[in-house]
């Protein structure tokens, strides 16, 4: 096939300063440092960034156009704060689209994506030996990144892509819904095992079921609006 003249196309050999704006903004509304809700600055946000706001514009509508952040006419922009209606549309999605990539996982991709996924779940121990709820939910998150990567479908990927990040803006400040750790972990240990060489209807069983209880979990959380909160 004939590409026609791509002489003035070059290398890309980094990401662009909006991607990297980008990635750190998300980063700290995944860790909580940007609270739901809260007000982006354009001025602050810039001078911290130590860049002209042509840049951080490009990165916060890439944010806008994922769901991370919302705009409000003459107010600014503000951190997305998610209802329980969110989390049980995010959750409906993440079994759809976590389910796709477990039907191609069990069709001859079950050794590898068992080898894979040690290094999530060994994370995960560390983290909750340490009581380290953040970094539980880290490799908890990583697990499910791994799992969907397994299936070798770009487009499953680039979807889940968002509903993790959303995931995490769900927990916020909570980090975890478990009050104990160790049963975090031991969930994903078993669900390992049985990607491994379960009967494929137990595997899908044990996903729906691990994922729909996060969502029972969640529940509890809400607030008088329905707003995910801490408590």
């Amino acid at each position: 096939m004939v590409l026609g003249d791509l002489g003035d196309l070059r290398p890309v050999t980094r990401p662009s300063t909006a991607e990297l704006i980008a990635e750190q903004i998300r980063s700290a509304i995944v860790r909580g440092a940007l609270a739901p809700g809260a007000q982006l600055g354009e001025a602050e946000l810039a001078a911290h960034f130590e860049v002209s706001r042509g840049p951080l514009r490009e990165a916060m509508q890439r944010l806008l156009s994922e769901g991370l952040l919302y705009s409000i006419r003459n107010r600014g922009i503000f951190v997305t704060e998610l209802t329980f209606d969110d989390v049980v549309d995010i959750y409906r999605s993440r079994r759809v689209i976590e389910g796709g990539a477990l039907e191609l996982v069990l069709d001859g991709r079950r050794e590898c994506t068992w080898q894979e996924l040690g290094s999530a779940v060994d994370e995960m121990r560390d983290a909750a030996q340490r009581g380290d709820a953040a970094g539980v939910s880290d490799g908890d998150q990583r697990f499910h990144e791994i799992l969907v990567e397994s299936a070798a479908s770009p487009r499953l990927v680039r979807a889940a892509r968002t509903l993790l990040v959303e995931t995490r803006m769900c927990l916020g400040a909570l980090q975890t819904t478990y009050p104990d750790l160790h049963v975090q972990v031991d969930e994903h240990v078993v669900l390992r095992e049985a990607i491994r060489s379960a009967e494929p209807d137990r595997v899908r069983r044990l996903l729906d079921e691990h994922l729909h209880d996060t969502v029972d979990r969640l529940r509890g959380y809400q607030d008088a609006d329905g707003v995910i909160a801490s408590r």
